[in-house]
């Protein structure tokens, strides 16, 4: 099933983010039907740098190829501003489907970028961004989705974001993306003017703008996607300061060792016995 298909089905799909083969692999083994690969979590761990424009579109590209050989779910991909104009939006278009991208998101910020959740951000012009996504369109081979997103609350106001997210609806986003809605009155808003038109994405970020929702009640409004593109960093990265803290305390993993895999568990989650019996099939000894 494409992702297309998939989005006509009426339960909202649920993309948690991910930033490498082996949150991927780990996304994919706890049955989710997509993924999400966040160019904040890039940032944040192939850099270990803030969301504000740093990481690069080969960045990018490299690393969703890394997810593609690890998982066979459709991938929403960050595409940032598309990395610059319309010409270069269109040439991204064209290097994350190679590398197997099965929808782009593009937002109509300056570059660089900051995240959406970051305060003084600028935008470039409504026409600009309908130019980008028009150029991605054209430039695509294959049934990838245009995601276009809009930080334009922060920036202009609310009935701002809207006129913007219905220009670009014409200029031939699939689905649309609102960035930063302060509060569930304007999540509502967002999804009764909408629904019905595209599909709808929301974005959680723990403690962003927007109020986390669940799931469940976001589909109730009429979402069609929920992301949750830097959990798995939040959660990780905090396990990170505690186990380092524990090693350097204590000078041993044994204090630590119920909050870990051991050598074994982790073989198991990564499929290291599958590998080794997969290479036994073609050693020429079998």
């Amino acid at each position: 099933m494409t992702l297309r298909q998939r989005l006509t089905a009426p339960d909202i799909l649920i993309a948690p983010g991910v930033y490498d083969g082996l949150t991927a692999a780990l996304a994919t083994d706890a049955g989710f039907e997509a993924l999400y690969l966040s160019g904040a979590a890039v940032a944040y761990t192939r850099l270990g740098r803030p969301d504000i424009g740093l990481s690069t579109a080969s960045e990018m590209t490299d690393t969703m190829a890394l997810i593609a050989d690890r998982t066979d779910l459709p991938v929403i991909m960050d595409a940032d501003t598309g990395f610059g104009n319309a010409l270069n939006a269109r040439r991204t278009m064209q290097s994350y489907e190679r590398a197997g991208a099965s929808a782009l998101q593009v937002e109509d910020q300056t570059y660089p970028k900051k995240c959406g959740h970051l305060s003084d951000k600028s935008l470039i012009l409504k026409e600009e961004m309908a130019g980008k996504i028009a150029a991605m369109a054209d430039a695509r081979r294959h049934d990838t989705l245009i995601i276009a997103r809009t930080d334009a609350i922060a920036v202009e106001g609310f009935d701002a974001a809207i006129d913007r997210a219905g220009s670009y609806i014409d200029a031939g986003a699939d689905v649309l993306f609102i960035e930063a809605p302060r509060d569930s009155g304007e999540l509502s808003r967002i999804a009764d003017t909408f629904k019905g038109r595209v599909p709808l994405l929301a974005n959680m970020v723990e403690g962003g703008a927007t109020p986390i929702s669940s799931a469940t009640t976001l589909e109730d409004m009429g979402f069609d996607i929920v992301i949750f593109p830097g959990g798995i960093v939040r959660a990780l990265a905090r396990s990170a300061q505690d186990y380092y803290a524990s090693l350097k305390a204590t000078g041993s993993n044994k204090a630590f060792s119920d909050r870990m895999h051991d050598f074994d568990g982790l073989n198991a989650a990564i499929g290291t016995p599958e590998m080794l019996a997969l290479g036994k099939r073609f050693d020429g000894k079998s």
